[in-house]
């Protein structure tokens, strides 16, 4: 059973910082692309970010040059340093982790960590 728990949501002001972390635990051999994707009320789940095994990272257009990601391999946890924040941040954040496992290759998801952003 492999599961990701989230931590490090909360409220900030506008223009303010905030990191999220994600920890996989579990029968995991090597976990291959993690990333963070978001959902605002009434709107579609979005991906924010995601990277690599070897550290390649992808952005949203919206969030590019003020979040960054970055992952610990040695701990199977994937983070999320989002700065400048603005009121249309606002969203439950969920991590996702592609990865082999004793039963092959899947992907699991978190329970999600809630973000507002206050103007």
């Amino acid at each position: 059973q492999v599961q990701l728990v989230e931590s490090g949501g909360g409220l900030v002001q506008a223009g303010g910082s905030l990191r999220l972390s994600c920890a996989a635990s579990g029968s995991i051999f090597s976990i291959e692309r993690m990333g963070w994707y978001r959902q605002a009320p009434g709107k579609q789940r979005e991906l924010v970010a995601s990277i690599s095994y070897s550290g390649r990272t992808n952005y949203a257009d919206s969030v590019k040059d003020r979040f960054t990601i970055s992952r610990d391999n040695a701990k199977n946890t994937v983070y999320l340093q989002m700065n400048s924040l603005k009121p249309e941040d606002t969203a439950v954040y969920y991590c996702s982790a592609d990865f082999f496992g004793p039963s092959g290759y899947l992907e699991r998801w978190g329970q999600g960590t809630l973000v507002t952003v206050s103007s």
